[in-house]
Parts: structure tokens; sequence; C-alpha cells
């Protein structure tokens, strides 16, 4: 039962550091940030955080690498059946699924304290698999216009991601999947009803 407890308290302890830290990063760069300000924010002490972490960085670095679990864990159904027709509203939906659990590293990595290079690493995990993906479904596209459409396609789910965080993610995730797939599928033509 001890281990149950130490194992609850020490998620808690970590979602309060995160939290307090996200809001942080959302008002300043990381290193105008001292674990001082991080702790009282959380309401914690500092042998709490550094039984945890060694720094910011280490937070930092510790945060995006859950969130890059989370991230590949959406797409694994791509990477695992890049041959079958995996459905793309429901990847897409897992995909946006991840991004709204981790809506506190959003906001941070595209503001304008963030992370630009974690961006990029999320924008490059599934490059390889997605474009293999596109290359099946648009089989007479060459290379380079598949890569274009990549590059067209994360652009894209970027600004659809900011503008679904200015709304604080009230849209189900379902919804903001379809109109991706649907804008990412046939253009403006999503905007005509049948």
């Amino acid at each position: 039962m001890k281990k149950l407890t130490n194992d609850h308290r020490t998620r808690v302890t970590k979602m309060l550091i995160r939290k307090a830290f996200t809001r942080l990063l959302g008002q300043k760069p990381i290193q105008s940030i001292s674990i001082k300000e991080l702790c009282e924010q959380a309401g914690i002490n500092r042998g709490t955080f550094y039984r945890h972490y060694t720094d910011l960085f280490d937070l930092l670095h510790s945060i995006e690498a859950d969130m890059l679990a989370d991230f590949e864990r959406a797409i694994a159904p791509l990477i695992a059946a890049p041959d079958s027709n995996v459905n793309l509203v429901k990847l897409t939906a897992g995909v946006f699924q991840c991004l709204k659990d981790n809506s506190d590293l959003c906001t941070v990595t595209l503001g304008d304290w963030g992370d630009k290079s974690f961006a990029l690493k999320l924008i490059n995990i599934g490059r390889e698999k997605c474009i293999e993906c596109y290359s099946g479904y648009f089989k007479n596209a060459s290379p380079q216009q598949i890569e274009y459409y990549y590059a067209f396609v994360s652009s894209g789910c970027i600004g659809l991601l900011e503008k679904w965080l200015e709304e604080g993610m009230v849209t189900p995730v379902e919804e903001i999947a379809r109109m991706a797939e649907g804008l990412m599928l046939t253009g403006v033509g999503f905007l005509q009803k049948e």
C-alpha cells in the first residue's frame, strides 16, 4: 500500500511542478525562471524539486520526452501497418488527442519562449512513415510532391492546433481530426456542402 501512496504522491508532485513550469514558460524564457520561483508556484520545497530533477532543463527534457513518447504511440498504427488501409481520421484523432493531453506544452512550444527545436522534432517524428503512407494514397505523385505535401500539411496542422488552443480546445478531438483530414484530402472542397 505504501508503494501505491508514494507512486500517487510522485505523480501529483510532478503534475504540480509541470503546471507551474509551463505557466511560467508562458510568461518568460526558461533562463529567467528560478527554481525558487518554480517551487513557490508549485507549492513545493526545493528538496522535492531536486528529488525529481537536476535543474530546469532536465525538467523540460523530461516533459518533452513524455510528450514525444505519447506522440509516437499516437502514430504507432501508421508505423505498424504502413501498407494497410489505416483509418486516417482515427489516426489523426489520436494525434490531436495527444496534443490535447499535452496542451500546456503545446501552448508553450508555440509561444514566444517555446522550444522551436522541439516543435520540429514533433513534425519530423512521423515524416518518413507519413510520406510512405501518402505515397500509397497518392500513387501518381512524385517523391518531391509528397515532400511538399507533407510540409504543407504539417504547417496546416500547426495552424489548426493554434486555433484550437486559442479557442480552449472545446471542439471535440474527432471533429478536429475530420476537419484536418478533410482539408488534407480535399482542400477548399472541404468547405463545400453536398
